[in-house]
């Protein structure tokens, strides 16, 4: 996209913040079942988003609430006292990070900029930024900031679910290349490693598509973070269904190998409608890293959880914000017992 004035940083009057961020904050008072471990924060604008996803109460079609995300409240507040929150809040390990999300907004962009620099201390504290897909010098904008990691959504699994659901079909701004080619600039800027992409399932891809994404994503070091849709009222797919959690767990455990280099892509047999139904490798390793839970915690940003950003408290939890009980674990492992070789 094209920057305006420079990228200059603009001070905001307001700042979104996360309902469960804002009541670890003191912004707000409430009582959480699971607190986040990281301040998610969104730009305050009173106009829509430019860009058009589908799934996004922010779009600039979408009749939704602006302080939704997700389905997540971002109520706003007087952003000063918010970043002075969220250092006193990093600085005594109250929280391990704060992540601020960008609306596809010029002024978007230079409020972003203002609030990466402040709450990072020029990059004494970490601080993640959520990004549109930017050129290099917006990058370099963010880097010098004091931003330490980047992340740009890829959402969708193949180039024909990117067109239909944020890209040209959908009325956006966005293209499947575009993407990918701003992805490999923010590794050029940021470094391996520091450069993350979510992926949404549940958008009409198949188990297939997300191995084979997920596999190119970390062939070229870039951390893929897993999503499931959420219907919103208002947006565009409201009426899409969320996926199934069986072939969630299917994912979330292919993707958790595939990180952690237990398996390769010829490891994985799919049907012919593109279902996981094997994991060809050491059904005790496989085993063991199911019975840790880990790959069904929140997968993101170190010390990202995202509590409840794509369930209701009382479940089914797609993403686990905390380790999972014993009985949790088995849930998993009866979901995924007859992919294990």
């Amino acid at each position: 996209m094209r920057l305006v004035d420079k990228m200059r940083h603009l001070k905001p009057r307001l700042v979104r913040v996360s309902y469960g961020s804002a009541v670890v904050l003191g912004l707000a008072r409430g009582w959480l079942k699971t607190k986040p471990t990281t301040s998610y924060l969104l730009t305050y604008l009173e106009e829509r988003c430019l860009a058009n996803c589908g799934f996004c109460p922010q779009a600039k079609d979408s009749n939704a609430s602006l302080n939704l995300l997700s389905r997540v409240e971002w109520p706003p507040y007087p952003a000063q006292e918010v970043v002075e929150r969220a250092v006193n809040a990093l600085r005594r390990g109250l929280l391990k990070r704060a992540c601020v999300q960008v609306v596809n907004r010029p002024e978007g962009l230079n409020q972003a900029l203002w609030l990466v620099e402040h709450i990072s201390l020029g990059g004494e504290l970490p601080v993640s930024v959520s990004i549109p897909p930017l050129g290099r010098r917006g990058l370099e904008a963010f880097k010098r900031t004091g931003a330490g990691r980047v992340s740009i959504a890829l959402d969708a699994a193949n180039r024909r679910v990117f067109d239909e659901v944020k890209g040209l079909n959908a009325g956006g701004p966005y293209t499947w290349d575009g993407h990918w080619k701003a992805l490999r600039k923010a590794l050029e800027v940021f470094g391996p490693g520091n450069v993350t992409t979510h992926l949404i399932v549940g958008l009409g891809e198949t188990e297939r598509d997300l191995a084979r994404v997920i596999d190119k994503l970390l062939s070229i070091k870039v951390l893929p973070a897993l999503f499931a849709f959420t219907p919103i009222p208002g947006t565009r797919l409201e009426a899409l269904p969320q996926p199934e959690v069986a072939s969630y767990r299917r994912i979330q455990l292919v993707r958790h190998l595939l990180v952690k280099g237990i398996v390769s892509l010829k490891d994985l047999e799919f049907n012919h409608v593109g279902r996981l139904v094997r994991i060809k490798a050491s059904s005790e390793e496989v085993m063991r890293e199911i019975e840790s839970g880990e790959p069904f915690e929140t997968s993101g940003c170190p010390g990202c959880n995202r509590p409840f950003y794509n369930e209701k408290p009382g479940g089914p939890l797609y993403n686990y914000p905390r380790p999972l009980s014993r009985q949790e674990v088995e849930e998993a492992l009866s979901l995924l017992r007859d992919v294990v070789a």
